[in-house]
């Protein structure tokens, strides 16, 4: 499988078949470059312009949205409500989780989460090898909270996502205060990285990619 992250919260996932998935797509004026690859699928955690822009995608995708639980390319999806907030909602509406499972892994990608998991959401979760979590605070889980859910769902790779970079003006916290004091951590070197079931680390590790 190869995982190439576009920025923001948007990852083009590669399965061994060749299909492409495609993450919370974002609008072409948020400062990153979407990609010019056919997709095959798109998942959509919520509908702001930085995770919801379908315009322009190459290929005539499906597009998931939403609780669904749907088996599409020989791939399974399923989607879990949550929240944007920590207010049930209140400020900045629902957000769906996505676990998709693939090449005999799971992945899980958390969309704009602002909340601690709870036990139900767990338990849909199942064992997760492949976790994409949002990082930079403000609109989304702050890096303290972040590394809370990491700890609940305890999944071989971690993937950090929506924070601040070089591309974007927004008010997030930049990678370095999620990663301080962290230990087990691989700076990939790329935007690239190319993962089987057979070459998940033992424990936990977060892997750092490039836009």
């Amino acid at each position: 499988m190869k995982i190439k992250w576009l920025g923001h919260s948007c990852f083009l996932i590669t399965n061994q078949r060749g299909i492409n998935i495609l993450t919370d797509p974002f609008d072409g004026t948020l400062g990153y470059q979407m990609t010019k690859e056919k997709i095959n699928i798109i998942t959509i955690s919520h509908e702001h312009y930085d995770h919801n822009n379908t315009m322009g995608i190459k290929g005539k995708p499906v597009v998931l949205k939403g609780a669904v639980n749907r088996d599409t390319h020989k791939i399974i999806f399923k989607g879990i409500p949550s929240y944007h907030d920590s207010a049930f909602g209140k400020y900045r509406g629902n957000n769906t989780i996505f676990v998709i499972r693939t090449d005999e892994m799971a992945l899980c990608h958390l969309g704009d989460l602002g909340h601690l998991l709870e036990d139900t959401q767990l338990t849909e979760l199942g064992k997760i090898d492949i976790l994409f979590i949002p990082i930079g605070g403000y609109y989304t889980l702050n890096h303290i909270q972040a590394t809370q859910v990491i700890e609940q769902v305890k999944p071989r790779i971690v993937l950090p996502m929506h924070y601040k970079t070089d591309a974007i003006k927004w008010s997030l916290d930049p990678l370095a205060v999620f990663l301080d004091k962290k230990q087990n951590i691989k700076i990939i070197g790329s935007n690239t990285l190319e993962v089987g079931n057979q070459s998940l680390p033992e424990k936990t590790a977060i892997y750092v990619l490039n836009y």
